[in-house]
């Protein structure tokens, strides 16, 4: 990937992650309305949490030593999981649901069959992609042999 691109990758990175932290702001005044409040809570603590780590991760993304494809994927995958995040506990805190995959913030409530299968669904695949996300920009960060020697 040519350096611009990258930049480029990074810069956006660094946006969603200011968006984000926005959101989580936003949400914080939802949280009153929110059949489960403490839910709402959490999704106002991930948004603003997730945008931070997008923000960081935009700073450290020109230190990245990647293929084109890692470099791709992990900058979907960080934006997906990180949104998802926010998303699928906001949806959550709304519908009152998640207690089987969120028992302390969800604890007492429960949704629609439907909407649990979507917060399930959410929940597990943001958590699959973070992972990734660590994985490549941990490897993305190794230390470069010939440099070393």
């Amino acid at each position: 990937m040519t350096d611009n691109l990258q930049s480029q990758l990074g810069h956006r990175v660094i946006r969603h992650g200011i968006i984000l932290f926005l959101l989580g702001l936003l949400t914080g005044f939802v949280i009153p309305v929110m059949q489960n409040p403490r839910m709402g809570l959490s999704s106002h603590l991930e948004a603003v949490m997730n945008g931070m780590f997008l923000i960081l991760l935009g700073l450290v993304w020109q230190r990245l030593q990647l293929s084109n494809s890692a470099l791709k994927w992990g900058y979907v995958l960080s934006l997906f999981g990180t949104y998802t995040n926010w998303a699928t506990t906001f949806l959550a805190g709304l519908w009152g649901a998640g207690a089987e995959m969120m028992p302390i913030a969800g604890a007492g409530f429960q949704g629609a069959a439907w909407q649990e299968i979507l917060i399930k669904i959410g929940l597990g695949s943001l958590s699959f992609a973070m992972i990734a996300v660590c994985i490549i920009v941990l490897w993305g960060l190794r230390e470069n042999r010939s440099e070393n020697a």
